[in-house]
């Protein structure tokens, strides 16, 4: 939100207030309270007639300091509050004549004292600040609101901010977190986070679940205003210095990624959206994939699984699904886990609309009459997750499908929550909008965790901070072209720089029009993402209907996936434990790299391989590769590093790259996503000729307990290999030299020649 007019004059209709000096301040060993009035005081007379702001500084943990400013702090304090760790730890003060300074772990404030201003330093370099003049409380007709202004230093970039579909550095935007239903294809979000990273080793985290307005280099092109509305505005920043340990940090304070199930992996397969099923319709389709020797992992419900103008009954519908529990029966007797498709959504003509609104159970209007419209579906009422009865009765309905085999829920919608509204506990409805993606996944996340403990896993389109700890979450309404698969990874990419670590899309596109040629590009990036879903709306995704190189592309790369599952699960564990995500954007695997800054068509999945989709119907891959030698594992293709290439792939291969020093552990199943990593794997060993080194790389288990490690170090010129817990395995070393490769035998040590 702008509020001025240039950076000379104030907007009409609007006044800004900034604190002027540090007048009087009060410390205690954890935390630090500074009163700033609008004016500087040189009489007592100053005093009268003056507003102030009160700025508090605590700390969470190492590295990371609360700033909390306020002008009134009469204000009612309603929920919801998002998640964030409480903890106060003892703050590092010094007292100076002209500033104090304070100090958590390597991240330390200077509070200037005459003419107000805050510098935030990390390990004594400037990160950031907010200048003379930055912080504000805005006066209009509109109502109070609170800024906060810090600095954009030269060459410095912005990333984050939920899964935003625009440019992937946010500057020169205006950022609303706001969430919508509006597609992939605007500068609406369905997942809307209030984080953000800066490629000079901080992250600021803007604590308020309701709606908080960016302007990136708009209002002021060398600062990065956020505000809200209301008398206080908090927020956290968060030293790295790395990207990695800026995420690593954030989600300490916010909640870790639960470790989906490692079956969740594998691929998945829907009957769309607005398309003719029924069993037979299923059938032909599970069938038809094992008979072309596709494997397939969970078969999706979408939508009209349950009646028209019912959703959600949570009942099949029998007149095309006359006995679905011996249905189910029969489907996960083929080995196939089961997801159906929901929303906190309750039509009026579903047989539970009327036991919800007699029993108080949805989201009400101010004159307590339950909340309508007909958008989406008629006289649709939203369930009130903040009243416990209202969320135990939802459950339940999930509960039964579950009893009857149900695996995981596609949590659909969550976005378009009203404000004119009240709550059972009384919240907040602005701050509800955002919020209630959050209670509703975690609703349906705690049920399936409950029911199934290790196995739980929804496949969420609308999420707000936090949510990171209720996985999966998928991209949302794609277009069928590659410019709308493009801008799907740029918000994937966005999204883990967010603090999520899982994500996926609709392969193919959601709407009509997929070409044989769109299909098999993104089956291709589909299948090396976290997660993998054919999915459309009024098109069927099995890969025969497009043609027949569809069906060996599809087949090659989901076979592909399930034998890198030990070295996907492995960076799944490591995201559950850290919060690093497996997809990782090129700025955060590189940083030291300038060029990898603005890269948003390639990706580092995991920390050895590089994904790179192509993007055009002529199979022209473009990419960019960092320092060192690089190996197309599909192709054994080598090449130097520093470089932009630019090659033609036929379909069945695209720049898939590793890096070198690198071990990527293959295993030797690939009909499922779940089996023993460790028993009999193929071990890939890139590079090792240069300089001393030693790497290691872990094998987890499907449940994620670590019960093998692989160890590659090179002295000299000895290269060596050494196991431990691993019986029987084999050696590909990839010596990046003229795409050398040798075979090698397994042994417990074993010296590569």
């Amino acid at each position: 939100m702008k509020f001025t007019d240039g950076i000379w004059l104030v907007k009409e209709g609007y006044t800004i207030h900034t604190p002027k000096e540090i007048f009087d301040y009060k410390m205690k060993a954890d935390s630090m309270e500074v009163f700033a009035p609008f004016k500087k005081i040189v009489t007592r007379g100053d005093t009268l007639n003056l507003g102030m702001m009160t700025t508090s500084i605590e700390a969470p943990q190492k590295d990371i300091l609360k700033v909390t400013l306020t002008h009134h702090d009469g204000e009612e304090k309603k929920g919801p509050e998002f998640p964030v760790t409480k903890n106060k730890m003892a703050l590092e003060t010094t007292d100076e004549e002209e500033k104090i300074i304070i100090q958590s772990g390597h991240l330390k404030a200077e509070l200037h004292k005459t003419d107000y201003k805050i510098s935030f330093f990390g390990e004594d370099t400037l990160l950031t600040s907010s200048d003379v003049g930055g912080e504000g409380y805005i006066e209009s007709a509109e109502g109070a609101f609170m800024r906060e202004r810090l600095n954009l230093s030269v060459g410095e970039n912005i990333y984050g901010l939920g899964e935003r579909f625009t440019n992937f550095v946010k500057n020169g935007q205006t950022v609303d977190i706001w969430n919508k239903d509006g597609g992939t294809s605007s500068d609406q979000s369905y997942k809307n986070v209030p984080f953000f990273i800066s490629n000079k080793g901080y992250g600021v985290f803007v604590n308020h679940p309701e709606h908080v307005s960016f302007e990136i280099g708009t209002e002021h092109v060398s600062k990065n205003q956020f505000s809200v509305a209301g008398e206080t505005l908090e927020y956290y920043i968060i030293y790295g210095p790395t990207m990695a340990s800026i995420i690593q940090k954030y989600t300490d304070i916010m909640g870790k990624p639960a470790l989906p199930p490692a079956w969740s992996f594998g691929l998945w397969l829907s009957t769309s959206f607005c398309t003719d099923y029924d069993e037979k319709t299923v059938n032909r389709f599970i069938d038809g994939m094992a008979e072309r020797d596709i494997p397939l992992e969970v078969f999706h419900f979408d939508c009209f699984w349950m009646k028209d103008f019912e959703w959600c009954n949570f009942e099949w519908d029998k007149r095309v699904f006359p006995n679905p529990e011996a249905m189910l029966k029969r489907l996960k007797e083929k080995g196939l886990k089961i997801c159906v498709w929901i929303n906190p959504y309750i039509a009026q003509k579903s047989p539970l609309f009327l036991e919800g609104k007699e029993n108080g159970y949805f989201i009400k209007r101010q004159d307590g009459s339950v909340w309508q419209w007909d958008l989406w579906q008629g006289g649709q009422a939203i369930v009130d997750f903040t009243n416990p009865d209202a969320k135990a009765w939802y459950l339940s309905k999930l509960e039964a499908l579950m009893d009857m085999g149900v695996d995981a829920f596609k949590t659909d919608f969550g976005e378009r929550i009203p404000t004119d509204v009240t709550y059972f506990d009384g919240s907040d409805p602005e701050k509800m909008h955002n919020y209630y993606a959050y209670q509703y996944n975690e609703a349906v996340y705690e049920l399936l965790e409950r029911k199934k403990p290790g196995e739980a896993v929804v496949f969420a389109r609308s999420a707000t901070a936090g949510s990171q700890k209720f996985p999966v979450h998928w991209g949302g309404d794609c277009l069928s072209t590659y410019e709308s698969m493009a801008e799907s990874l740029r918000g994937g990419l966005s999204f883990m720089l967010s603090g999520f670590s899982f994500w996926s899309h609709d392969i193919g596109g959601f709407e009509e029009g997929a070409t044989p040629d769109i299909y098999k590009r993104w089956t291709q990036f589909g299948l090396l993402s976290s997660h993998s879903r054919y999915h459309g709306n009024v098109e069927y995704r099995v890969p025969w209907v497009f043609d027949d190189e569809a069906t060996e592309v599809t087949r090659k790369f989901t076979k592909l996936k399930l034998r890198l599952m030990p070295y996907l699960y492995a960076h799944a564990v490591c995201a559950s434990q850290t919060g690093i995500p497996m997809m990782r954007p090129m700025v955060m695997s590189f940083p030291e790299d300038v060029t990898a800054g603005t890269l948003d068509r390639q990706y580092m999945l995991g920390d050895s391989l590089l994904v790179a989709p192509i993007f055009n119907s002529v199979g022209r891959g473009e990419f960019y590769l960092p320092k060192g030698k690089w190996t197309n594992i599909l192709t054994e293709k080598t090449y130097e590093g520093e470089k932009w290439y630019s090659e033609i792939h036929d379909y069945m291969s695209f720049p898939l790259l590793a890096k070198e020093n690198s071990i990527i552990v293959m295993g030797r199943e690939d009909a499922h996503a779940e089996y023993d990593y460790a028993a009999n794997p193929e071990i890939h060993v890139y590079g090792f000729l240069g300089a001393d080194i030693s790497v290691s790389k872990d094998i987890y288990s499907k449940t994620g307990e670590k019960v093998a490690c692989v160890k590659v170090s090179k002295e000299g010129e000895k290269v060596s290999l050494e196991v431990e817990n691993i019986d029987n395995y084999s050696v590909l070393w990839h010596k990046q030299i003229s795409a050398e490769t040798e075979r090698f035998e397994g042994a417990k040590k074993l010296r590569l020649q």
